[in-house]
């Protein structure tokens, strides 16, 4: 009887949990949906590679598809010996290391102060720095600045008006601001001061918020061309991204007027697809690092307002 009576509530616990006809409508829909979105964005990618290790032949006749066709590597041997690709990679990376350092010490020592209530002025503080968020002072003014600080074509202008992002600056505020009042005031009662409570109490229980901004500002600063394309006319200053932008719109051959043998074994645009993925690997490289802070960094530091 006892069995019976078992089997019966399975059956029900079965039939409570059953998904409906719309319930597995609504999850096929989601699958073909999310298929269809990751394909549209990572065939374009394929093709790329494909164009980049394709021969001269296949990629003129535009037969090269998601394979490549007649299989060289003269691509990527030209790209990493161009004197041009490697200084702007090397502007990138060190653009992007200093920026992400710097942006993320400024932001965080200026949320730090504003995620405590007992900050005189607090809110208008705060409502001054969202105002900077709807209203800016222009391209023109921005650039006049730069200019009388003489810090046009120079490698600071690169990273210096971006430092502060008001939006990450929230984010950071707002984690700081969950994490419990007990840790500072027990701090406080063994005698550390401000300083030390951020860096020794503070950050490391931060790992998740300052490894997602972290990355948030890494990403900004590798793909920035905007700034280096407004103030910089060096070309030893260019970072990666506005050396791909010149590459792409570049009249057809034009970067392989100065090289016989690859002007004969490659085309431009397999030259432009190797460019485009050697400059993408590094900031790929460091995605699987940092990505398992993304959901715990970003919501916990936005769920609070």
């Amino acid at each position: 009887m006892d069995h019976k009576q078992a089997l019966e509530g399975t059956n029900t616990t079965r039939g409570v949990i059953k998904m409906s006809l719309s319930e597995k409508c609504f999850n096929v829909f989601n699958y073909v949906f999310f298929i269809v979105m990751g394909l549209t964005t990572l065939l374009p990618f394929v093709n790329l590679i494909a164009k980049s290790l394709s021969s001269e032949g296949a990629v003129i006749s535009g037969k090269v598809g998601l394979l490549p066709v007649g299989v060289q590597f003269e691509t990527y041997k030209y790209v990493l010996q161009d004197s041009m690709f490697l200084n702007s990679l090397k502007n990138s990376i060190l653009l992007t290391i200093v920026g992400t350092a710097c942006s993320l010490l400024l932001t965080t020592i200026t949320a730090y102060p504003l995620s405590k209530y007992r900050l005189r002025g607090r809110k208008w503080l705060l409502l001054m720095f969202v105002f900077t968020m709807l209203f800016s002072g222009g391209l023109i003014p921005t650039y006049l600045l730069m200019q009388n600080l003489n810090l046009v074509n120079t490698f600071p202008v690169l990273f210096l008006p971006a430092m502060v992002n008001v939006y990450n600056m929230l984010i950071i505020k707002n984690y700081f601001e969950g994490l419990p009042d007990s840790l500072e005031e027990s701090a406080k009662l063994d005698g550390a001061g401000n300083i030390r409570i951020l860096v020794s109490v503070i950050l490391p229980l931060s790992l998740p918020v300052m490894a997602t901004i972290g990355l948030f500002f890494a990403v900004a600063f590798w793909n920035d061309y905007f700034a280096a394309m407004i103030y910089i006319t060096d070309p030893g200053l260019k970072p990666m991204q506005l050396y791909l932008k010149e590459l792409l719109v570049s009249s057809s051959g034009d970067f392989l007027k100065d090289n016989v043998d690859a002007a004969i074994n490659t085309t431009p645009q397999s030259i432009q697809a190797s460019s485009i993925l050697l400059a993408t690997i590094p900031i790929l490289l460091v995605y699987p690092f940092l990505q398992k802070y993304f959901v715990k960094g970003v919501l916990v530091g936005s769920v609070k307002g």
